[in-house]
């Protein structure tokens, strides 16, 4: 398959349409869920879907190490193109890397203007024409509101979109404790949460609707990507 009709086959365009189009330069979208349930999973095959695209990608991670976030662009491309017999994977997925960068921060440590003041000088010095930002692993729970803000107001100068990840406890809440302090800056919540073996993703916020609304998207156990169901 030629990379344009697998962008245009990809069950994100679905997700897309269930938030009027996709989410908006300066906009939050936050994928929720607990530990471990594949929130980086979504995120990565949501990142990768903007690479095809010929878009540019900062990931930003707060874990430790980023060795395994590496692994997990790896993973869900393979995937993407095994799945979807992608003609020319190789040049294609070279192409994707020189348009990825990922950075890592260590959270209580850092301020909103070292992360702002390392992604300027990717964007002018390092000429990276960044269209979109991943916020991965940060502690929204415990974390700096003001940092959320300054990194939303940062996107929205920019043109830039924010994806981020958090965990959360009780999933299937209209909005998560953890979430509360960013009420009026998250757009769109999507919350994972495993029901009869699947990971389904359930619509929380849209825009200015609070809902509960079934995506009819589950994230494979096999290959980590978003599926129709």
């Amino acid at each position: 398959m030629v990379k344009a009709e697998l962008i245009k086959r990809s069950p994100l365009r679905i997700l897309e349409k269930s938030i009027h189009g996709g989410l908006q330069n300066g906009h939050l979208g936050v994928i929720a869920a607990h530990r471990g349930e594949g929130k980086t999973a979504c995120v990565v095959h949501l990142a990768t879907d903007k690479l095809l695209q010929g878009k540019h990608v900062i990931h930003i991670s707060f874990e430790s190490k980023t060795d395994h976030i590496i692994d997990w662009y790896e993973t869900i491309f393979r995937e993407i193109a095994k799945k979807r017999e992608l003609d020319s994977a190789v040049e294609v997925h070279d192409e994707l890397i020189k348009n990825r960068v990922i950075l890592n921060f260590h959270q209580p440590a850092v301020s909103a203007e070292q992360i702002v003041k390392s992604i300027e000088a990717l964007i002018s010095e390092g000429h990276f024409a960044a269209d979109i930002i991943v916020l991965d692993g940060y502690d929204f729970g415990h974390g700096d509101q003001s940092i959320i803000t300054r990194l939303k107001s940062f996107a929205e100068s920019n043109n830039l979109v924010l994806w981020a990840t958090a965990d959360i406890q009780n999933v299937g809440e209209t909005f998560p404790e953890e979430l509360k302090a960013y009420d009026n800056l998250i757009n769109v919540l999507i919350d994972l949460e495993t029901k009869d073996d699947h990971v389904r993703l359930t619509l929380r916020r849209d825009y200015d609707r609070e809902v509960n609304e079934d995506m009819h998207l589950l994230l494979d156990s096999k290959t980590l990507l978003i599926v129709e169901e």
